[in-house]
């Protein structure tokens, strides 16, 4: 199992430090952190799908928050399914727990 973290900021004066040391504190291996200096609008972004060709079943794809993976909610949703139906991968969101994919839901 490999774990990936998935960094975007919305354009390239943004400083994506916070997210990194999100990823430093989730202990994700340096080789295995990917950055994108772009809008969230769409999915067509280069080191989101160098990471996609890389995740393979049981491995988690980690974000600091859910905007970082991207802002048309019905795009998230398709790539959340392909994450981890298709896939068979883990998405674990930092900011919000309820939504990680790894954890057992308590009742």
């Amino acid at each position: 199992m490999e774990r990936y973290g998935y960094i975007r900021v919305s354009a390239k004066d943004q400083n994506p430090e916070r997210q990194f040391l999100a990823m430093q504190e989730q202990k994700i291996k340096q080789k295995n952190i990917y950055l994108d200096k772009m809008s969230g609008k769409s999915f067509a972004r280069p080191q989101y799908l160098q990471m996609l060709k890389r995740v393979k079943k049981g491995d988690v794809i980690i974000v600091k928050s859910i905007d970082r993976l991207g802002r048309d909610y019905e795009e998230i949703l398709e790539q959340w399914r392909k994450i981890t139906k298709e896939i068979g991968a883990d998405i674990q969101v930092i900011d919000m727990p309820l939504l990680n994919t790894n954890t057992p839901m308590e009742i």
